[in-house]
């Protein structure tokens, strides 16, 4: 299915390689976190209280085969709604959750209606954006938004995400995937050197690649030393991806609330921001620590009020939608 496509080969195999770390997690151990590697702010890492430990794993797929083990665990909203609600437990930490937007508690909920409880931790978002190398031709012609993507000089050279909906989004040019043009998606599909979440920055970096469509936290920090690199937000919007923490269903260890709630507030709050992890608090409590920053760089992070609104989320699909949508991929092959 088109949802969570080759997640599962993805997971068997990280199973593999996991045994020295399944046999070291013994329960009386302390309580686990598990994130992928590069997923968490490392100054937020280091203040994790005993008797909390923590254990950075290669990519998400290796994460969800070691749930059984873990008592907290990080993954974007994409991975956390691929397994149902019933493999989550409820956070139990409303005084946290009520301190952040009203579209961080549509998250929190993994997408389910109001009164389900509450699953996660939605402790930071950021846009998909278009990141161009050595291209001021490209960037100068910014209005253009998405379309930019179809630009015939990128033919072979554009890194597009990993996941056929966004791509099917990116296309449409907007939220609404199904109402792409078969023809402009076969064309953009064509224009990819690769579909490389993981890897597609470095190809964008060592030269092979001349655009991205990368999310916005991990080019935040480059933007000082490399001026080879121009981001673009388009005006009409763009997806968000949301970062989280969960609780695996069965295990009853209570979430370091203390720890949880210290981004939320300076110094680590700055800090975050600074490496491009914004948490969703209201624009009044984030806006002073943003004027720091140089203004292109705020405005990256928390883009403005008319434009934040034109962005989306990506709530789960269900199995009718998933199935227009794998046969609109198909459809749609070079």
């Amino acid at each position: 299915m088109l949802q969570g496509a080759g997640r599962g080969a993805r997971t068997l195999a990280a199973v593999s390689l996991l045994a020295p770390l399944l046999a070291s997690c013994q329960r009386g151990d302390g309580p686990l976190l598990l994130s992928g590697r590069g997923e968490l702010p490392a100054a937020w890492l280091k203040h994790l209280q005993d008797p909390w430990r923590s254990h950075l794993l290669e990519d998400p797929a290796a994460v969800l085969a070691a749930l059984s083990k873990a008592d907290l665990v990080q993954l974007t909203d994409g991975w956390a709604t691929s397994l149902p609600p019933s493999r989550w437990q409820p956070l139990a930490a409303p005084a946290l959750l009520a301190r952040l937007t009203p579209e961080a508690a549509l998250v929190s909920r993994l997408f389910q209606a109001e009164g389900a409880p509450a699953l996660a931790y939605p402790w930071a978002f950021t846009p998909w954006v278009l990141v161009l190398r050595s291209r001021p031709d490209l960037a100068a012609r910014s209005r253009e938004g998405w379309s930019l993507l179809f630009d015939p000089t990128l033919r072979g050279k554009l890194v597009l995400p990993s996941s056929p909906r966004l791509v099917m989004q990116l296309a449409a040019g907007g939220p609404e995937a199904i109402a792409v043009d078969l023809d402009r998606l076969r064309e953009l599909r064509r224009q990819a050197l690769a579909h490389d979440d993981r890897d597609g920055l470095n190809l964008l970096l060592a030269g092979d690649a001349e655009a991205a469509v990368l999310p916005a936290q991990r080019l935040i920090p480059l933007l000082r030393r490399d001026p080879r690199l121009r981001i673009l937000l388009p005006a009409s919007g763009a997806p968000l991806a949301w970062n989280l923490l969960l609780r695996p269903a069965g295990h009853p260890v209570a979430p370091p609330l203390e720890w949880l709630a210290a981004i939320l507030e300076p110094p680590l709050l700055q800090s975050l921001l600074i490496a491009g992890w914004v948490p969703p608090l209201p624009r009044a409590a984030l806006e002073p620590l943003l004027a720091k920053l140089p203004r292109p760089t705020a405005e990256l992070l928390l883009p403005r009020p008319e434009l934040l609104r034109r962005c989306w989320s990506l709530p789960p699909l269900d199995v009718r939608q998933r199935l227009m949508l794998q046969n609109l991929w198909d459809a749609s092959a070079p």
